[in-house]
């Protein structure tokens, strides 16, 4: 019967799973796009060479950004799932999944502070 329970739970786990990443999809494409369009600066001629590498520079980090939330967004699913199936070694990775997201979304900020600019 234990068994049973548990296959039960594996297989919700699963169809939660895959909805969110059908609807992922579509998700980490629209966020990819946004910053894509609201970065078309860096294609825009200009005289001053530094204002091109700092509009680089605010792109590459968009992207960086975008990552960062996405792995940001599965970090919560997975702490979440960890939660409803009482699992403490997902509920560690989903930790560890959220913290690096919250890295990665603010790294440029980060390296600003630390660098002082």
């Amino acid at each position: 019967m234990n068994n049973n329970i548990k296959n039960k739970e594996i297989g919700k786990g699963k169809k939660i799973l895959k909805k969110f990443c059908k609807r992922g999809a579509i998700i980490v494409g629209y966020v990819i796009a946004l910053n894509v369009v609201q970065q078309l600066q860096v294609f825009a001629a200009n005289d001053d060479p530094l204002t091109v590498i700092n509009n680089l520079s605010d792109f590459i980090f968009g992207l960086i950004r975008a990552v960062g939330m996405i792995i940001l967004g599965f970090g919560v699913v997975q702490v979440g799932m960890s939660l409803k199936s009482h699992d403490p070694t997902q509920r560690a990775n989903g930790i560890m999944t959220l913290a690096g997201g919250i890295v990665i979304t603010f790294s440029k900020e980060i390296l600003n502070l630390i660098t002082g600019g």
